[in-house]
């Protein structure tokens, strides 16, 4: 079976706002979230869409989905973990007791700040997953990257070629992924960016799959602007 993770954790710091985390700012009328969960709970490969959240934002982010998704029996919203890898575990928890975990089980990770994602995106992450094990949707870096390794001073500039950034959705097997996860020592878990890593930690092929440049995460008050300029785009 193929489930969704939607991480809805973040705190919305970098946007400014102080009385609610930015998954849940109005965008058209509708709050972010709805609007990712949306492009999810319309693919008919998911069993279940599972949001994480913080506790005390659970009974708020149900209450959003039943007014703008009435039809929501697929929805299941949980309390996160306390690190990223960690809310992608409950939600494997959570599959694991109440429907089963198998090696051919899937899950499909994506930010809730993310609401452009498309259904190509979504569909190719879950063959690949299916195939591969691993999924990570990336674009071609555009810019050049410099690295400091002293935060002053160029240290180096890798060949721009062979970059590309980071975006979500991450696809995997659950089973593998928790095995790999729970095999890690504390020293690993602590430098973890994201579920990819573990795998590429564990020496296991992570494949790619070709983003948009429009599936942009919403983290700064410049992306609401342009969020609200791909939302026009979409209606014509």
């Amino acid at each position: 079976m193929i489930y969704a993770v939607i991480a809805a954790g973040g705190i919305g710091s970098r946007m400014g706002n102080l009385e609610k985390p930015k998954q849940y700012l109005t965008l058209k009328n509708k709050p972010i979230i709805a609007h990712t969960v949306e492009k999810f709970y319309v693919n008919s490969y998911f069993e279940k869409i599972i949001i994480l959240c913080p506790d005390q934002w659970v009974s708020h982010t149900k209450s959003i989905l039943k007014k703008h998704l009435p039809e929501n029996d697929r929805v299941v919203v949980l309390q996160g973990g306390s690190t990223r890898n960690e809310t992608i575990m409950n939600a494997i928890k959570y599959i694991e007791e109440t429907d089963g975990l198998d090696d051919d089980t899937i899950i499909v990770t994506h930010d809730a700040v993310r609401p452009f994602v498309t259904a190509r995106i979504i569909e190719e992450n879950i063959e690949a997953a299916l195939k591969y094990g691993a999924t990570d949707t990336v674009v071609p870096a555009t810019d050049t990257i410099v690295e400091s390794q002293n935060k002053t001073t160029i240290s180096n500039i890798p060949d721009r070629s062979k970059l590309y950034q980071g975006q979500t959705p991450q696809a995997f097997k659950a089973k593998l992924l928790k095995d790999l996860y729970y095999s890690l020592t504390e020293e690993e878990k602590d430098i973890l960016t994201d579920a990819c890593k573990i795998f590429s930690m564990k020496g296991y092929d992570v494949h790619l799959i070709e983003g948009e440049v429009h599936n942009i995460k919403i983290t700064y008050p410049y992306d609401l602007r342009v969020a609200m300029a791909l939302l026009e785009d979409e209606k014509k």
